[in-house]
């Protein structure tokens, strides 16, 4: 029986490279997606094609009800679930003090919120298949950010719900984090200000979705490794 992935904001980016992966070492997927439809039914033909069960899952994670649907549309489909990988976010680069009480409350829901609700909903299932869980952070959640303030915060607290989650389900399930840096440039920065995001790195570098790819697997094959976070950066936290 396949290996069975289930991954939130899957469609794009570097979600669509983890997916892809994924699904190259073996897995059947769920993949979950907000506003990016048609990115995600382009990527489950694809997968499909090669062999893959790809079942979609749309929804905003912001909403804690999505879960819940994503819960009983993903059983009618799947029996296990061994790998959960918490992608999904939102990236906004609001100032602090010009932060509303909503797009607070949004950030902290789908970059926070969601990890959390998304192992209570499956942490059954990854018992049952000894299976682990992985959280996506950011290298900003180690560094004071003025902009993507609220991002930045939402993902320090991800990297402590790891060490919480790895502590509420072991030993039968793993729960690590990866904290990539500089991969690919958000949405709406320009191409000086990322090149001179990338002079600050150690490595004098930027990363690619492949050192993301690579820390995922290397943590999901290994046993003995849980309520850590592996910081892909280049160097860029300790510059």
């Amino acid at each position: 029986m396949s290996r069975v992935a289930l991954i939130t904001g899957g469609s794009v980016r570097v979600g669509r490279a983890i997916s892809i992966a994924l699904a190259k070492a073996g897995y059947d997927l769920a993949i979950s997606y907000n506003s990016s439809e048609e990115p995600a039914k382009n990527l489950q033909n694809r997968l499909r094609a090669e062999g893959r069960k790809i079942l979609l899952l749309e929804g905003d994670l912001s909403l804690p009800e999505t879960v819940k649907n994503m819960g009983s549309a993903f059983r009618k489909n799947f029996q296990r679930l061994d790998l959960l990988v918490n992608n999904a976010a939102n990236f906004y680069s609001t100032s602090l003090l010009d932060i509303t009480c909503e797009e607070w409350d949004k950030v902290i829901a789908v970059n926070l919120r969601a990890p959390h609700l998304l192992v209570k909903e499956f942490g059954s299932m990854l018992t049952e298949s000894l299976g682990s869980v992985i959280n996506i952070a950011d290298h900003m959640g180690l560094s004071p950010r003025i902009s993507y303030a609220h991002h930045s915060l939402a993902k320090a607290g991800l990297m402590h719900l790891t060490r919480i989650q790895a502590m509420a389900l072991g030993p039968h399930v793993r729960v690590n984090a990866v904290a990539p840096g500089l991969v690919l440039p958000p949405e709406g920065m320009d191409h000086e200000k990322y090149k001179e995001e990338v002079t600050k790195t150690v490595l004098k570098r930027a990363g690619t979705v492949e050192d993301v790819i690579q820390t995922i697997m290397f943590l999901v094959d290994s046993p003995n490794i849980t309520g850590q976070t592996i910081v892909v950066d280049g160097g860029s936290t300790i510059s």
